[in-house]
């Protein structure tokens, strides 16, 4: 007996530091606190007293997209672009230069971040989705709590969605860990070590919150695109069908169907999308015709993220001592040079007197220009590339519909005053396909789209290992890539924490 009540008190200790640690289901950041607000006559605990503690627990959820920089926007950068073809690491540090020479192991620390911040934003989700219904003064009605519900599965989904795709087999938890006592252990103990899910059983998951979202989100607001919306579940839904465990080409149609119905629309003027007015005093649009969710930054807000790929134009001196991530490669540059695509390029890539030279004389270094100043948005969804993806699809549906899938790519390109696609494309699948992946890393440089392309495509061996030799200025390749390389290692520190998790095959 006394054996096992030592045993008890040491997993009971064990779990506790490894709850914390974790971060499965606690997230003790500004906003909101887990400490218990009391019980209610059944014993069911107290976690919103009132209207007022739901709504500001709403609005922390969506600052995640704006304070939490990092796995949001930051990192998702070094993985798509660094990672892929269109830049380079941009520092020789230890944590960034594996992205751009395929060296990424489980120790490293950006990955490791990624999956706990991930899991810690779907537990924000979650504590929502799960204690809405039982609002203590029962201020809060029937129609809010479906909305209340619907914004935090379409917040749950996007959080799912850039995970599932950097990592492949998650946990998928979309329930709250009870506190361990002695009487429960047995119980709540695996809710504390959850077992990864298929990849498929992660995109259903997120489909089934996206669905279920859609009937009673908010609708969109064309002065104001940075909520949750019926057109973010669209524009979600057609993204996760366009991806292999769950592909269906006519859903992805359907759904950017729905948001040109929605009004979404090509802006008149490409640069608008990211333009600083005459001044550098704020931007020239927000909510433009084409952004479907974005976080925002008003003047003063603090997009410190700017500082992490170039110049503050609103403040030119500001944190410009250091070399900088994602620094735009020659690939991607002679690419758009070959194009001829000018318009683009100058509004993805500026050139800069620099302090370093890591890639580029310091005399003439090029930077990332797409977030340009501390009050540029950061735009997730953007109707360009939903339009480009329903292209994709009428180009690998059963039947190709190749005429429908070069107008779409056309009209892309005659917004930057570039000619249509030649017939000898546009009769050929093989040929258009290239040109839609082509369209989409011009379109798209420095939006984090470019590796999950490839990924989606199965194009990362054949682009990746051939880059290395056709791109003087990429640090040398240290593996192949190859079949296991479509994923990202699970932390190892996390493996070490959770004996239930498996790393991905190949690291």
């Amino acid at each position: 007996m006394k054996t096992i009540a030592i045993k008890l008190f040491f997993n009971l200790c064990i779990i506790s530091i490894l709850a914390s640690s974790c971060s499965l289901n606690r997230d003790p950041l500004d906003g909101y606190s887990d400490d218990s607000q009391g019980k209610t006559e059944s014993g069911t605990q107290i976690v919103f007293k009132n209207k007022s503690e739901v709504d500001n627990f709403l609005t922390g959820i969506y600052q995640q997209m704006r304070d939490r920089q990092e796995h949001w926007y930051v990192d998702l950068l070094l993985i798509s672009e660094s990672h892929a073809d269109n830049a380079y690491a941009g520092t020789t540090g230890a944590e960034v230069l594996p992205f751009e020479n395929n060296s990424i192991e489980g120790s490293n620390s950006v990955v490791d971040r990624d999956w706990g911040r991930y899991l810690e934003d779907i537990a924000r989700a979650n504590r929502l989705i799960i204690n809405i219904d039982s609002v203590a003064d029962k201020s809060v009605n029937d129609t809010d709590i479906k909305s209340y519900k619907a914004q935090a599965k379409i917040f749950r989904a996007l959080a799912m969605f850039d995970m599932v795709r950097i990592f492949g087999s998650i946990p998928v938890i979309t329930t709250q860990a009870a506190d361990i006592t002695a009487e429960n252990i047995e119980e709540v103990y695996p809710q504390y070590f959850p077992f990864q899910s298929t990849e498929e059983e992660a995109y259903r998951q997120i489909e089934k919150d996206l669905v279920e979202a859609l009937a009673d989100a908010p609708n969109g607001s064309a002065t104001d695109k940075t909520r949750f919306t019926k057109s973010v579940a669209k524009a979600m839904l057609a993204k996760i069908y366009a991806e292999k465990p769950i592909r269906d080409y006519a859903k992805v149609i359907q759904y950017v169907d729905a948001l040109t119905a929605d009004g979404f629309e090509l802006n008149t003027n490409y640069a608008d999308i990211y333009a600083m007015n005459a001044g550098n005093t704020d931007l020239i649009q927000r909510n433009t015709r084409e952004s479907i969710l974005e976080a925002q930054f008003i003047p003063g807000a603090g997009n410190w993220a700017t500082w992490m790929f170039g110049r503050d134009l609103s403040n030119y001196e500001n944190s410009f001592t250091w070399a900088k991530w994602i620094t735009p490669s020659r690939d991607l540059i002679q690419t758009y040079q070959n194009e001829g695509d000018k318009i683009r390029m100058d509004q993805s890539i500026v050139y800069y007197v620099a302090k370093w030279s890591n890639y580029y004389p310091a005399s003439h270094y090029p930077f990332m220009f797409k977030l340009r100043s501390s009050m540029s948005s950061m735009v997730k969804l953007r109707y360009a590339d939903l339009l480009l993806l329903k292209a994709e699809a009428l180009i690998m549906q059963a039947s190709p519909n190749l005429t429908a899938a070069a107008d779409i790519i056309d009209r892309v390109r005659e917004r930057v005053k570039l000619p249509k696609l030649d017939n000898s494309i546009r009769v050929a699948k093989d040929r258009m396909l290239d040109a839609l992946l082509k369209e989409r890393r011009l379109e798209l440089a420095f939006e984090g789209q470019r590796w999950f392309d490839l990924v989606r495509l199965d194009r990362v061996e054949s682009v990746m290992n051939a880059v290395y030799a056709k791109d003087s200025g990429r640090k040398s390749q240290v593996y192949p890539f190859n079949q296991y390389s479509y994923r990202l290692p699970i932390p190892q520190a996390k493996i070490d924490q959770n004996p239930n998790l498996v790393q991905n095959l190949g690291y």
